[in-house]
């Protein structure tokens, strides 16, 4: 009987293993109304951003254009005690600092030249300061040496109001 019971068992096993799977069934759905949009950001285009700084009276205002870390911009100085001062930045992006020379136009006198850091964090822009160059008065003479405690903080703006105080 043991044997009967076995064999029955083992062959109902054995035929199991050859059934062969069914397909599945393909269901299907009615289309979903609702159309799922997504914004891919685009990396690799140039981010514009603006700042606005204000001090007592003076104001400062700063677009900046950055194209793959390649930065070029606008900046003016809108003092209340001595002449403001415009002109165009350029530079390059090193981490979060933006390494830029500024070329302006102050006093009536065109063609100025000053190098100009900004440590750029969530919140806006912090500018470095440090000691300038002995020969040339218009470049940092160290760069590990920069301070961005105590300069000129710029915080992002309406790019409306900045290129408005810009032109």
């Amino acid at each position: 009987m043991k044997k009967l019971i076995l064999l029955s068992s083992l062959s109902v096993f054995l035929l199991n293993c050859n059934k062969k799977t069914e397909a599945p069934v393909a269901e299907t759905s009615t289309p979903d109304t609702t159309v799922a949009t997504t914004t891919t950001a685009d990396t690799l285009g140039t981010k514009s951003l603006c700042y606005m700084g204000v001090t007592g009276k003076d104001t400062v205002f700063v677009t900046i254009d950055d194209n793959l870390g390649t930065i070029t911009g606008k900046m003016a100085t809108k003092n209340s005690a001595k002449d403001s001062n415009k002109g165009d930045l350029s530079g390059i992006k090193s981490g979060d600092t933006l390494k830029l020379t500024y070329e302006f136009a102050a006093e009536g006198k065109t063609g100025n030249k000053n190098d100009i850091y900004f440590l750029q964090t969530k919140d806006g822009l912090t500018e470095g300061i440090g000691e300038r160059d002995a020969e040339t008065g218009t470049k940092y003479a160290n760069d590990s040496k920069i301070k961005y405690q105590g300069g000129r903080n710029l915080k992002a703006a309406d790019c409306n109001v900045v290129t408005k105080a810009l032109k």
